[in-house]
């Protein structure tokens, strides 16, 4: 089954993710032959992207407070006319060079290429992304619809999908019918505008592994030609 990246994507997470590896991974250092340089390295990344996370929400908190107050002074209503303290910033460490995350993830490419890497050790790493469980019976596609250049072009989402089958309506009589398969997530339709105004109408099914999954989407339509 396929696994989630393992990189949280929010600050708070990716700290949350040095953090445990700073503490745990020297457990592991010399069977996974990580030196004590590496280790060094990472335990000063961990701790200055703490350290500027904790100061910059300390930052914001205090930008807060002095907006509350400049608002106050300038426009008067009930609160003290004292200026606002200063940020209060922890307690500085050293510096590091800019690049903490392209660091990490190319220190855990390297731990997970290890001869004595497990899978156990990446579960206790956290740097074992959580199995997805690709269930697309119930998948279907949401498709939006806009004009570009009198061309109707047909927006959609690909999520875990390998492509959509988009059918088409020329406003003709003849009704909805197949008109292509495609991974553009924007896909124009180059069929020729008719003469006089028309309406046509799509829908879309997506496609995995060569088959149609799930359900049809709504019938979405645009007025072309004129």
């Amino acid at each position: 089954m396929a696994k989630s990246y393992y990189m949280p994507k929010d600050d708070n997470g990716k700290v949350a993710l040095l953090d445990l590896l700073a503490t745990r991974l020297p457990i592991y250092a010399e069977l996974l032959e990580i030196s004590p340089a590496d280790i060094a390295s990472l335990q000063a990344d961990a701790a200055a992207l703490r350290y500027t996370i904790n100061a910059f929400n300390v930052i914001q908190g205090n930008a807060r407070l002095w907006t509350a107050f400049k608002n106050l002074q300038r426009d008067g209503g009930a609160g003290s006319g004292a200026f606002p303290p200063g940020a209060n910033l922890p307690a500085q460490v050293p510096t590091v060079s800019p690049g903490i995350v392209p660091r990490v993830t190319a220190l855990i490419a390297r731990i997970k290429t290890a001869r004595h890497y497990t899978e156990a050790i990446g579960q206790d790493l956290n740097i074992v992304g959580s199995t997805q469980i690709v269930d697309p019976d119930g998948w279907k596609p949401i498709i939006d619809i806009a004009v570009k250049a009198g061309r109707p072009v047909i927006q959609w989402t690909k999520g875990d999908a390998d492509s959509i089958e988009i059918w088409a309506d020329r406003g003709d009589d003849k009704g909805l019918a197949f008109h292509t398969i495609t991974t553009d997530p924007a896909y124009t339709d180059a069929s020729p505008a008719p003469a006089s105004s028309a309406l046509w109408k799509y829908k879309a099914i997506y496609r995995l592994r060569d088959e149609q999954v799930g359900n049809w989407s709504d019938v979405i339509s645009v007025a072309i030609g004129g």
